[in-house]
């Protein structure tokens, strides 16, 4: 069954720390919404588990619309320059 998530009015920007929001869960694959203000850092981190990771990738500068893939168990975080969205998709290995 399809579904809509209209994002912008679920997932919010918060002063004291970033926000996640869970897009979807299933047993085929995970997306989180996370909403970073200006100066807001996810530290950098991996996760001992099988699947693909999209996110940021060591230092590696990215702009709207960039889409970064990585392992999962690659160690990864995000350092917010502006006010910024990132849509996180995990998926289990085909």
């Amino acid at each position: 069954m399809m579904k809509k998530v209209a994002i912008f009015d679920e997932a919010k920007f918060t002063d004291l720390t970033f926000h996640s929001f869970l897009v979807h869960d299933s047993e085929n694959f995970k997306i989180i919404n996370f909403n970073f203000k200006a100066g807001q850092t996810m530290p950098i981190h991996s996760h001992d588990i099988e699947g693909e990771f999209l996110s940021e990738d060591d230092v590696i500068p990215a702009k709207t619309g960039d889409v970064l893939v990585s392992d999962i168990s690659e160690p990864h975080g995000v350092h917010a320059v502006t006010d910024m969205r990132v849509l996180v998709t995990i998926a289990p290995p085909i």
